[in-house]
């Protein structure tokens, strides 16, 4: 037993998932007893039941009318829970939707984000007189509360998606820069002068050393702060209100008193958080395997995959081309009408449609280029 309290201790998988569903059953038991009986410790109004019968009963409602007179009179009543929330969000309030729709704008925000901070943050942190220009701006920019720009944002772009998207990249984008800063910082010299020793360009520098390095420590970086625009996702979907989860939970919670909703919608934030995590986690072993290589206890070979692992692998791979094809479909019916101009994209991403096409496509010319460059090698050369 006193492996449990040792000092940065390890466990087992196994033991990791048993004891994950035992301390989500634990939570799941004080919730219920808080909320739970006709006198809870926590009122329903504040800290709603997880779950209960999705149905209505009949209970006595007394009120004075008019003329002081006490009236009681029996009133239908719905027995609301968080499990129950879910069936209403999506029956009445466009779930679905608001959920592709917030997809939309975060994920764009993580592009443009990427795509600014990149090659803002090599151009401090590579050349000093950029640095020296900037790096103590770039610093300062961390201490800016969002929320009081939204006023620059509201001016420059409008109410439109691309506030919500700019904003969200905004707000991933002055934590992501100095990070990345620091990472090219922490690129070791013995790779710059190795490679400045072989007669390397600066280009050819940045190319093969820099930018490499900084990436494949980046990837958890990015896989961290982009959970930033999710704690920003109210205030940017709060104007304009075009939908998105943001402006779901914000007329739930303070227009319609419904704690269950408000508590339906932020584990529906929770599951996506922990969806995208493993898709981080995923495509970070796919493109820097390198930093998973472990070497097997008995013998000085790298360690190879599990049975488990490539079961996982070899389902998510099928995913990926279920939703491709599903993706090419959608897009072809959006550009000629196949499925008599449904325009299924356009109808749940809206503005943010672009997105969808920019993954997409990614992928697309990633699956091609792997397919092609096989054969280009294959190919004989011309003698010169």
């Amino acid at each position: 037993m006193s492996w449990m309290f040792e000092l940065r201790g390890s466990v087992t998988k196994s033991q990791r998932v048993i004891f994950g569903i035992l301390g989500f059953l634990l939570l799941l038991g004080l919730w219920m007893i808080m909320s739970s009986g006709a006198d809870p410790i926590i009122e329903n109004g504040i800290l709603p039941k997880p779950f209960s019968l999705c149905d209505t009963q009949m209970v006595d409602k007394t009120y004075v009318n008019t003329k002081g007179e006490t009236i009681t009179e029996q009133v239908e009543k719905r027995n609301n829970s968080v499990l129950c929330a879910f069936g209403d969000l999506y029956r009445d309030s466009g779930l679905f939707k608001n959920l592709c729709l917030s997809l939309g704008f975060n994920i764009g925000g993580y592009i443009k984000a990427l795509l600014w901070s990149l090659p803002i943050a090599f151009l401090i942190g590579l050349f000093p007189l950029f640095n020296a220009m900037f790096q103590s701006q770039i610093d300062a920019y961390r201490f800016i509360p969002l929320t009081a720009v939204t006023g620059i944002f509201l001016a420059t772009f409008g109410i439109g998606s691309a506030l919500k998207v700019n904003f969200l990249a905004f707000g991933i984008m002055i934590y992501l820069v100095p990070v990345i800063i620091q990472r090219i910082k922490e690129v070791d010299d013995v790779y710059v002068k190795t490679v400045y020793t072989l007669g390397a360009t600066k280009w050819q520098t940045i190319r093969s050393v820099y930018i490499p390095a900084v990436l494949s420590k980046l990837s958890d970086d990015v896989r961290v702060l982009t959970a930033i625009s999710w704690t920003y996702i109210i205030v940017a979907e709060g104007i304009g209100d075009e939908g998105g989860l943001g402006s779901l939970i914000y007329k739930a919670g303070k227009r319609m008193g419904r704690p269950d909703k408000v508590f339906a919608i932020l584990i529906i934030f929770i599951l996506i958080g922990l969806v995208q995590d493993r898709i981080f986690v995923y495509l970070d072993k796919k493109f820097f395997p390198h930093k998973y290589q472990v070497k097997d206890q008995y013998s000085s070979e790298i360690k190879k995959e599990s049975s488990f692992e490539l079961v996982i692998d070899f389902i998510i791979q099928a995913m990926i081309w279920v939703c491709l094809g599903a993706y090419v479909i959608l897009a072809l019916d959006e550009l000629f009408g196949i499925l008599g101009g449904l325009n299924l994209l356009s109808y749940l991403f809206k503005d943010t449609v672009w997105v969808l096409h920019t993954i997409f496509l990614s992928i697309i010319l990633y699956k091609g280029r792997k397919v092609l460059m096989p054969k280009i090698s294959q190919q004989p050369k011309l003698q010169a």
